[in-house]
């Protein structure tokens, strides 16, 4: 499907009596009440417990009797594929998106799996440095075009300390961006993450995309950006 022709199929899905071709059978799946949806990032190091913020945040959701749709990147399997997994061992599933997949087209796919009188209330994305310029594009436009909320979780920067594509386009952007903060070992403010080898050296060197558990949280002195870009040795 053409993401410029989905506007078009969700008017068509959607009951709107001024659209000619709507579906009378289906009511409006847009929120009601004039509010803006709205695109959240929240950012910090590894191990802040973004996961478990997202976890929870579903979790309310859920507790009120609404419904959430939860993406995570295809290429983060360290717990199974389509697993949203934290630190603390919280668990929900996921659906996992590949490279240059739409999240639009596939929120649409799944709001027409519902019941005539059921809407999706909030969408969740783990992971979302991982996402590319249109997959965020795309999380745009499902709080524009259909008013659902998304919330999105996320690294700032790699282990290089350059900006992950999909952290870059939220920051220009969310609506709202929030910080999640967490200390280092040493009890600094952490905002970098540090790879470390065998050893627990940190390196700087390898593939950006390097999933795995041997990151961890430190300060921007301690992960020294100078070496880190190449600038000194």
């Amino acid at each position: 499907m053409h993401w410029g022709s989905l506007a078009q199929l969700v008017e068509q899905w959607t009951f709107n009596p001024s659209v000619r071709g709507s579906n009378p059978r289906r009511p409006n799946l847009r929120r009601i009440g004039g509010l803006m949806a709205k695109l959240h990032f929240f950012y910090a190091p590894v191990n802040a417990g973004k996961t478990a913020y997202l976890i929870h945040a579903d979790h309310a959701y859920h507790l009120r009797g609404l419904r959430t749709l939860r993406f995570t990147p295809l290429c983060d399997d360290r717990f199974g594929v389509g697993k949203i997994r934290s630190r603390v061992g919280l668990e929900i599933e996921a659906i996992a998106l590949a490279s240059g997949a739409c999240p639009l087209e596939r929120t649409v796919a799944e709001m027409l799996k519902l019941p005539a009188d059921s809407k999706i209330d909030c969408i969740f994305v783990d992971e979302a440095q991982f996402l590319d310029r249109l997959q965020i594009i795309s999380l745009c436009r499902i709080c524009d075009e259909l008013e659902i909320p998304v919330m999105a979780y996320g690294l700032r920067s790699d282990f290089k300390g350059s900006p992950f594509e999909g952290s870059s386009y939220l920051f220009a952007w969310a609506d709202h961006i929030q910080e999640i903060k967490t200390v280092s070992a040493t009890g600094e403010t952490a905002t970098m993450n540090a790879r470390l080898d065998a050893n627990k050296q940190q390196v700087y060197e390898g593939a950006v995309v390097d999933i795995g558990l041997h990151y961890e949280p430190v300060s921007r002195k301690t992960f020294n950006l100078p070496k880190a870009q190449g600038v000194v040795s």
